[in-house]
């Protein structure tokens, strides 16, 4: 995605004031219906949270003809929400949508805590404030096992690490997400370490590709997508994707995360889309483009980023660090 000046936003991807107004209307009742102390993100109803049935959501209008930056087709609603990578609810690809019914997202604080000047208990409400004015929509092409183009929403992590005033030692930003396993069935069996844990350099966490995403194709995020607020980095593969997230810590030292306790053989800490270096197990010089079954799409380096982002590892062996 090409990041462009407000002045060559197209008048078709501005939200319409209504839409806007109506989205803050809507949760400011909601976080007044919470009372309590605990504010949160108002989300759609069981069927979009959970997608385990009720009323169908109509995707709003302005998706209809919606490409990508890089003039590719958007993938279709259903298979966005209802294919996805999310251990704390099954390791099938079709359990997040079928298991996360009964995860309840609001109302949500995240802790911000390490390195940093303005450390502290954060509202969802508070970190999304000011935030959702643009409603800007990134459509981005993301990279799992697979490939999809996704219509995400939300603002630059840039923004919020701002906000709190990183210290000089702050040269990691580590991520970890909410530990339920009473409503995430997953988190009952030890296939990963939990919670789930991530991390970034600080100049990856900077890049104003690297998202904090609250919504999906103009509608708040899906528990299975990760409500109410997940990790987009798009030149990295989808693991760095973290969902749900509770806690951000700015750290001196590189975090471990979840997928390198497991296997650090098989994955590293930078996860960067490289077609020059396979799994160990699979070659990855090509991808399966979702719906399709089969590798026919050519990997692009850093998921064709490479413009926007290769000067960060410049000198890197990126064989070698992986």
């Amino acid at each position: 995605m090409i990041i462009r000046d407000r002045s060559d936003i197209a008048s078709s991807e501005i939200t319409p004031e209504d839409v806007y107004v109506n989205r803050r209307v809507n949760r400011r009742r909601f976080i007044q219906a919470a009372g309590a102390g605990a504010v949160g993100l108002a989300v759609g109803p069981a069927a979009l949270r959970g997608l385990g049935g009720g009323p169908t959501q109509e995707i709003p209008a302005r998706f209809a003809n919606m490409r990508s930056e890089q003039d590719e087709e958007l993938n279709p609603y259903d298979k966005v929400t209802t294919y996805n990578n999310f251990y704390e609810f099954g390791t099938r690809k079709d359990d997040p949508a079928k298991n996360s019914g009964d995860f309840h997202p609001a109302p949500w604080t995240v802790t911000i805590d390490g390195e940093c000047d303005k450390p502290g208990e954060y509202h969802l409400e508070d970190i999304l404030d000011g935030e959702t004015m643009e409603d800007r929509v990134y459509r981005l092409r993301c990279v799992e096992a697979w490939s999809m183009v996704i219509p995400w929403y939300g603002f630059p992590l840039a923004n919020l690490i701002r906000r709190v005033e990183p210290t000089s030692k702050a040269n990691f930003v580590r991520f970890e997400t909410v530990l339920r396993p009473e409503e995430m069935p997953g988190q009952r069996v030890a296939v990963l370490r939990w919670p789930y844990v991530e991390g970034l350099r600080m100049d990856e966490a900077m890049h104003p590709l690297t998202l904090l995403v609250t919504g999906v194709y103009g509608m708040d995020l899906p528990n299975a997508n990760g409500a109410p607020l997940r990790l987009i980095i798009p030149w990295k593969y989808g693991f760095k994707g973290i969902k749900s997230i509770v806690r951000i810590s700015f750290t001196e030292r590189i975090p471990m995360n979840s997928w390198q306790l497991a296997n650090a053989f098989e994955y590293g800490f930078y996860a960067n889309v490289n077609p020059e270096v396979d799994h160990p197990r699979w070659s990855q010089a090509r991808e399966t483009r979702l719906p399709s079954l089969f590798k026919r799409h050519r990997t692009q380096m850093f998921n064709g980023y490479a413009d926007q982002v290769q000067h960060m590892y410049a000198g890197m062996d990126l064989s070698r660090w992986k």
